[in-house]
C-alpha cells in the first residue's frame, strides 16, 4: 500500500470545525480504515482542530487551520497547523489534578497525548503532529 495523503483547510470558526467528521468518515472508505482507527482519528483530529481554532487562532476567521493526514500501511500520521502565537504544551494544566477537574482547559492536549501513539509539537506549538499505529 502506498501512502495516501488527505488535506483539509478550515477558517477559524466553530462552524468550519463541523467539516471534520465528514472529512474523517470519507477517509474510512478511501483508505480502508477500521472502525477503531476511524473513531480514534475522529476524536484526535476534532480535538486538535478545536484547539487550533479556539486557542491557536483565537477564533479569527481570517486565519486558517491546515489538516494533513497521511495513511500508510503501519501508521496514520496527522499534522494540524494554526496561525496563532504558539504555546508550550508542557505548561498546560493537567486535567487529572484535583484543582483542574472542573476546568475545561488542557483536556485536548491531554487526550491527544494519551490516545495517540506518538505526539510532537513543532513551530513553537503552532503545529501538532500525532501518530496512530496500525495493526
Amino acid at each position: 500500500m502506498s501512502n495516501l495523503k488527505f488535506r483539509l483547510k478550515l477558517k477559524s470558526t466553530f462552524k468550519e470545525s463541523e467539516k471534520v467528521p465528514d472529512f474523517v468518515a470519507n477517509l474510512q472508505s478511501k483508505a480502508s480504515l477500521t472502525e477503531d482507527e476511524t473513531s480514534t482519528l475522529m476524536l484526535l483530529v476534532s480535538e486538535a482542530v478545536t484547539n487550533a481554532i479556539e486557542h491557536g487562532n483565537k477564533l479569527d476567521p481570517s486565519k486558517e487551520v491546515d489538516v494533513e493526514i497521511i495513511i500508510a500501511e503501519k501508521k496514520i500520521e496527522t499534522i494540524v497547523k494554526d496561525q496563532g502565537e504558539g504555546f508550550n504544551p508542557e505548561e498546560t494544566d493537567d486535567p487529572l489534578q484535583e484543582e483542574n477537574l472542573l476546568n475545561a482547559r488542557g483536556r485536548g492536549v491531554f487526550l491527544i497525548k494519551e490516545i495517540s501513539d506518538d505526539v510532537t509539537y513543532l513551530d513553537g506549538g503552532r503545529t501538532v503532529k500525532f501518530q496512530i499505529n496500525r495493526n
